[in-house]
């Protein structure tokens, strides 16, 4: 697979890189802060302080987020867990985190900013130490649980900060310091999580982040300023609820009927519920005075069109994304270490373009990018279905992940500045975060669906395979009562010559091909994507924010 060059070329790169999470980033992050109004501007000795509580603390997420997909294979052998815990590791963080994201700035709005950030680092770093010290997958399900909890306070907290304590005229150097900072702190955990597996554990991965909030909570207390915004009416508590358990509903009913089947009265059941439960929200959000999902924003033809475009986009990249570790370190035989650094050049590639997509939406208007960059990355998408079983990384996996970062490095600023010349300047703030939220449920609602597809073309090749090669019955029983493993699926160690390696070939073999079905249903969302934008959004340049206001 000959990894190390790249593994050196981060080593020895002097440039800030768009973070790991890049692969599955939020749109809109610098603009939640750029659209903040700064009630208690800092003191000029206080900048570097704020600034580094805020790069420290935002990372705590950013890295959570792209070593855990790393130590899924090492947790997964270590607790003999399925492939539907695996989905519920990912799963039951992305559900709160995505819930209760416009819950957490709410509540820093309403009680402090300060205090409620300090309160989600605190309880993201006693989740990570959960998690690290977990004796079987259902508590460290419980505890990614707690940590997406406090990712929900910790992420809009920082953003929030930031732009309450810097002025206009500081503030696109603090966006850039911010930006840069977190995107190196990002893009390095992947390297070192996957050093942390081998030389220790994935338990090592989770508690990384306990020096850290030490250091982010040191710096909360010393030096940054406490701010509220006193016109905030409320909380939306009824929102909040009906989202969660919504979403966590649904998911539920995707995820077990891998397991269980879906005529199981539990998924029937599940599914119906969390469809009625997400229809109730939008009721609710529709006619409460004060919505952490204002319905109204979604008149904006260009704002809908987005935020669908951010729903099948962020769907193929975070559901896709999710099995490309697997297959990495358990089928293509990658070290923890090189499974991290393989996704470097779609990183490397999205930095490199950034600056220049930025102008897109000026020199060419908004449809012309949001169409053509999700046509790239659905291309992206269908390079990986080339590579089979020990392809050499640099003439398999590394020109799909290039095109894919070509792709998203076209479509995520245009998408971003779109979001936010679509409603006035007064609702910038809540147009973002809530585009950052469609992004994290796409990922939560595809991570469930993917493994429906993924488990379902697995068990069709994996039967295919099987009944080519002489098994006994208790041999076969054995492989059957593992088929929710995927990959992970051990055969019995009687199982040795040319038997053995026939069945780890058919194993490694099927699921190859059921991830070639993933990346072409990624595809398939990416060219949806590329056409929704074609469809509902405007085909000139989008007027300034003073005529937007006016329009809308």
């Amino acid at each position: 697979m000959a990894l190390e060059p790249l593994v050196s070329l981060w080593q020895v790169s002097p440039h800030p890189l768009k973070p790991m999470a890049s692969m599955i980033k939020q749109p809109c992050d610098e603009a939640a802060i750029r659209s903040a109004t700064a009630v208690a501007p800092c003191t000029k000795s206080a900048e570097p302080w704020i600034l580094a509580a805020t790069i420290v603390g935002s990372s705590l997420a950013f890295i959570d987020g792209t070593v855990v997909n790393v130590a899924l294979p090492a947790l997964q052998a270590d607790l003999n867990a399925t492939v539907v815990d695996a989905q519920w590791v990912v799963e039951s963080y992305a559900l709160f985190l995505a819930a209760l994201v416009l819950v957490g700035g709410s509540l820093g709005d309403r009680f402090g900013r300060r205090r409620v950030y300090a309160i989600g680092v605190g309880l993201f770093a006693a989740a990570s130490a959960w998690c690290g010290i977990a004796p079987g997958v259902g508590q460290l399900i419980v505890a990614r649980a707690v940590q997406g909890i406090g990712a929900a306070l910790l992420v809009p907290g920082s953003l929030a900060i930031i732009g309450a304590s810097f002025s206009e005229s500081t503030r696109g150097r603090a966006i850039g310091t911010w930006s840069g900072f977190t995107s190196i702190t990002a893009a390095v955990g992947p390297i070192i999580g996957g050093w942390l597996i081998e030389r220790a554990s994935w338990r090592a991965a989770f508690f990384i982040n306990l020096p850290l909030a030490a250091i982010v909570l040191a710096l909360v207390f010393w030096r940054v300023p406490e701010s509220r915004d006193n016109r905030h009416q409320g909380v939306d508590w009824r929102g909040a609820v009906l989202a969660t358990s919504g979403l966590g509903t649904l998911v539920f009913g995707l995820i077990e009927s891998s397991s269980l089947g879906f005529t199981h009265r539990a998924v029937i059941g599940s599914i119906a519920g969390g469809i009625l439960l997400l229809a109730a929200f939008l009721i609710v959000e529709a006619r409460i005075a004060d919505p952490m999902l204002p319905v109204s924003l979604f008149r904006s033809r260009n704002f809908s069109g987005a935020n669908l475009l951010t729903l099948l986009l962020y769907a193929a990249l975070g559901g896709s994304l999710f099995f490309v570790p697997l297959n990495l370190i358990q089928v293509q035989r990658y070290s923890a270490t090189a499974a991290g650094a393989a996704l470097l050049p779609f990183i490397l590639t999205i930095f490199v373009l950034s600056r220049w997509s930025g102008g897109l939406v000026d020199r060419y208007g908004a449809k012309l990018p949001l169409t053509i960059g999700p046509v790239i990355a659905a291309a992206g998408f269908a390079l990986f279905t080339v590579p089979r079983v020990s392809h050499n990384y640099w003439t398999s996996f590394f020109p799909a992940v290039v095109v894919l970062g070509v792709g998203m490095a076209i479509s995520v600023a245009p998408l971003t500045t779109t979001v936010m010349n679509s409603v006035k300047s007064s609702q910038a703030g809540v147009a973002s975060g809530i585009s950052n939220a469609v992004s994290r449920t796409a990922g939560l609602l595809a991570v469930a669906m993917f493994g429906i597809v993924m488990l379902h073309s697995f068990n069709q090749n994996l039967d295919q395979r099987l009944a080519a090669i002489d098994l006994s019955p208790e041999t076969r029983l054995s492989i059957d009562q593992q088929r929710v493993r995927l990959a992970g699926i051990e055969p019995p160690a009687t199982l040795t010559g040319e038997t053995r390696i026939s069945v780890d070939h058919a194993i490694g073999d099927s699921f190859v091909s059921a991830f070639r079905v993933v990346m072409w249903v990624s595809a398939g969302l990416g060219l949806l994507s590329g056409l929704s934008a074609w469809l509902l959004i405007e085909g000139k340049a989008i007027p300034a924010k003073a005529k937007s206001d006016n329009r809308n």
